[in-house]
């Protein structure tokens, strides 16, 4: 048998490529079915995401399971060929090596993202409840969760935010003299960045959230969203009095919060911290404004700056889950190392244990008047006997797995059970 990965991502092929071989949950299951009926192929799990769309496999021993997948790939989405160049298949080692990096963050688009550790669980449990996958692959599946778990805690990988909405929303956090849950906050813009900072900024627990823009139906749109309340773009300066932060993402082709406006802001606040984040370009928020007492501007400049370099601080905690993902991958090998080997030593195991039981048996019925603590010192002693005459053989068995080739591992296992006169395996 042999693991086995075909897939693509972010790194070898571009988004119209990705599109055209993603699975929506749905595809996914009717993936799996045919996946698993293919001749071949013995367990299997689809991952697909944004980013990434990868088919692991545990096959039969063959010269090619690149072909065998993709074949099957292309029967699925009913693609003839063209698009080899942008697969990468992995077997094995590699193939587990890989699925490590996957699961710890470690292979994808930002480094450290927690997402896919949560896609990757959904995948595994999609095949494991549709029957999809047998002890291999509960296995696999089971300590790649667990590796990618126990990156984010032995690494500070995922502690430093990447993204500039995100990195806002922490500066404005670390500012502010009360807990998060106590702030309000003042979204000037409607768009896709404000969108997402809303979505960080009620994640660190902020309930009250004001949105204004140009276009009040828009404003009303996204506010309903985060349960907070539209505004209207004039009345933006009375607002930010109550507010804590002041985010901008306009697009306007002036600056929105001028000098005046924001003297009159910091004169409310009365020496309380007030923050303002200006995520626009051009700028919403005239420059000038962090001269202001109490008032703390932080610019896209600023923000990407310190995105730059949380992904550099991400980068040096990844070299510190390399040895965690090697020691993961060696103790997956060992125990399926254990697993290949131990039906022919449960076969050999089981024979024995047949011989001794009929042989002290024959014993026993010869030496009736023997007396019962006797009786156990003799069952004590077979069961020894038996012991030690396996040990050197399970040894071997557990070594010889190491060393002979794939091709050679057959043949070896027919000469074994004729050896020991072993009933075929079913």
């Amino acid at each position: 048998m042999q693991l086995v990965l075909l897939g693509l991502n972010h790194k070898t092929a571009p988004v119209e490529v990705r599109e055209a071989f993603s699975f929506t949950p749905e595809e996914q299951n009717n993936a799996l079915e045919f996946l698993y009926n293919y001749p071949g192929i013995i367990e299997c799990v689809v991952l697909s995401t944004c980013n990434r769309m990868e088919i692991y496999a545990l096959v039969k021993q063959c010269q090619d399971p690149h072909d065998l997948i993709f074949k099957a790939l292309c029967q699925i989405r009913s693609i003839a060929t063209g698009y080899e160049e942008a697969f990468y298949c992995k077997t094995d080692r590699a193939c587990v090596d890989h699925l490590f990096h996957v699961s710890s963050g470690l292979d994808s688009l930002v480094v450290g993202e927690g997402q896919i550790l949560s896609q990757l669980k959904a995948a595994y449990l999609r095949a494991y409840q549709g029957g999809y996958t047998e002890t291999v692959f509960n296995i696999l599946f089971q300590r790649a969760i667990r590796i990618g778990k126990l990156v984010r805690t032995r690494t500070a990988i995922a502690d430093t935010p990447v993204s500039v909405s995100y990195t806002a929303v922490n500066l404005a956090e670390k500012v502010l003299n009360k807990p998060m849950n106590q702030a309000k906050a003042l979204i000037l813009g409607a768009g896709t960045m404000s969108e997402l900072t809303a979505t960080h900024l009620q994640a660190k627990g902020i309930n009250t959230i004001f949105v204004s823009n140009k276009t009040y139906s828009k404003a009303q749109a996204l506010a309903e969203r985060f349960g907070g309340q539209a505004i209207r773009l004039d009345d933006y300066v009375e607002l930010a009095k109550q507010a804590d932060i002041l985010i901008t993402s306009t697009g306007a082709p002036h600056y929105l919060v001028d000098l005046e406006a924001a003297k009159e802001i910091a004169a409310a606040k009365k020496g309380q911290p007030f923050v303002m984040i200006d995520i626009a370009v051009p700028r919403d928020i005239d420059p000038v404004v962090e001269t202001i007492d109490g008032i703390h501007l932080f610019n896209i400049d600023a923000l990407e700056s310190v995105v730059e370099n949380n992904r550099k601080q991400r980068l040096e905690e990844a070299h510190k889950a390399e040895p965690l993902i090697e020691e993961a991958v060696n103790e997956l090998f060992e125990k399926l190392d254990y697993l290949r080997v131990r039906p022919m030593m449960a076969l050999l195991a089981d024979k024995a244990e047949q011989i001794r039981q009929r042989e002290l048996h024959r014993a026993m019925a010869k030496l009736s008047d023997l007396p019962d603590h006797e009786r156990r010192i003799m069952e004590s002693m077979s069961r020894m006997i038996v012991r030690k005459l396996l040990r050197d053989p399970m040894i071997h068995l557990q070594h010889v797995e190491t060393v002979i080739s794939k091709e050679e591992e057959d043949q070896y296992w027919a000469i074994f059970r004729d050896m020991f006169n072993l009933q075929k395996e079913k």
